[in-house]
């Protein structure tokens, strides 16, 4: 017989069929579960940049490392090693000049010559009431030694001896007086002649030929002007905080415009040992070798101390105090980025930036310029201005910090 067929016969699926639709099915799962999950991770990262957009921005100091010693430039003033006003001693009129600004004198040596005519008649009136006053002693000495004579006879009382005796004396000393009369006019005549005080240059002269001349000093202005500038003094006026800081015999660097990238040294001779009470600052005098005389007096230059190091100190910008009714604090941040306040004690004002006293961990950076709002505690952003700067913050921030920052489109 034949074999019949039913209609409703049913067959097995096979077995990679079965494989495939799991295949399908585990893919599905995967793809919704990797979405989710990525889902929220932007959602955490939109959240994580949302929050550090809302962070206050601070901006750190560049700190320097440990110095071995503190530079401090100071202006300065160059002033002659010896400077001398000349002014007349006699009054008259210049007759001659003999030497002119810049030209090298010796001591001694004639620099101008006066006409002095009422001098010169003083001086014959002088002489003339001397021999006078010599002709006069000669007579009374003489009358004296006649009535002492008369004496010995008593022919003359003892009262008119003495009163011979009495007038030769008198006479005697208007001799003296007149005598010292001459000598000073001649002293003065020797004034006739202006010469140099010291060796050195002539760096002013205010006089010419036939230029009326008064003597003293309150009568005008000087004849000429010498300095001596083989060597030249230095003075400065540190601050206060610098005083104790000083040492004798301490050599200075000083640099003046005309002649840049040269330096010049300069030994201290004194210190004035008291402080200005106006501007708080010490005097101080250098001396500066100038026998080349490159350096000229009366210019000002920059002088460069070299200190040691305080250990201890630290120097920030002026802008990176706080202060407070406790004292100046410090504002600072370390890896974790959270702000701490830190008490400090100024050691000195140098105008824009201050030295100050503060102990600091190896992570910590100063904040300049921090805001009033600031608080101890405080999560803050760190402004980038440099890529060592970038480096520092990036090795002090926490690791969560750090792997949400790199995930960031």
């Amino acid at each position: 017989m034949d074999d019949i067929h039913s209609p409703l016969t049913v067959r097995r699926p096979a077995k990679h069929l079965l494989t495939i639709i799991m295949v399908i099915a585990a893919v599905a799962v995967g793809i919704f579960v990797g979405g989710f999950k990525q889902r929220m991770d932007d959602q955490k990262i939109l959240a994580a940049a949302k929050t550090e957009g809302a962070l206050i921005t601070v901006a750190t100091v560049a700190l320097e490392g440990q110095r071995d010693t503190e530079k401090l430039i100071l202006p300065g003033s160059l002033q002659a090693y010896y400077s001398a006003p000349i002014y007349a001693r006699v009054s008259g009129y210049l007759k001659s000049w003999k030497l002119d600004i810049g030209d090298d004198v010796k001591a001694g040596q004639v620099l101008a010559e006066i006409e002095t005519p009422d001098l010169d008649q003083q001086l014959k009136q002088a002489v003339a009431n001397m021999e006078s006053a010599k002709a006069n002693a000669k007579l009374a000495e003489t009358t004296a030694h006649r009535w002492r004579n008369l004496l010995k006879t008593d022919s003359v009382s003892a009262q008119e001896v003495d009163e011979k005796n009495g007038d030769y004396a008198a006479k005697r000393a208007f001799v003296v007086a007149a005598q010292a009369n001459v000598d000073r006019l001649l002293a003065l005549e020797a004034f006739k002649r202006i010469t140099a005080p010291f060796d050195g240059v002539i760096t002013s002269r205010h006089t010419d030929i036939g230029a009326l001349i008064n003597a003293g000093h309150q009568s005008g202005k000087e004849l000429f002007m010498i300095s001596d500038v083989h060597k030249l003094r230095l003075y400065v006026t540190l601050p206060q905080n610098y005083a104790a800081r000083i040492k004798p015999d301490m050599v200075v660097q000083v640099d003046v415009p005309e002649y840049p990238g040269k330096h010049f040294s300069a030994k201290l001779l004194g210190t004035s040992e008291s402080v200005n009470e106006s501007s708080g600052t010490m005097l101080m005098q250098f001396e500066v070798e100038n026998s080349s005389r490159e350096l000229l007096p009366g210019e000002y230059g920059s002088v460069t101390f070299i200190f040691p190091a305080n250990e201890k100190s630290l120097r920030i910008p002026a802008g990176a105090i706080l202060y407070k009714k406790e004292g100046p604090f410090i504002a600072v941040v370390a890896g974790n980025r959270r702000v701490m306040f830190k008490r400090v004690e100024i050691l000195s004002d140098l105008g824009t930036s201050l030295e100050i006293a503060v102990a600091l961990n190896v992570n910590e950076l100063v904040i300049n310029n921090p805001p009033e709002s600031l608080m101890e505690g405080d999560l803050v952003k760190l402004k980038m201005t440099n890529s060592a700067e970038q480096k520092t913050t990036a090795s002090s921030m926490t690791p969560n910090a750090a792997s949400k920052t790199k995930s960031q489109p």
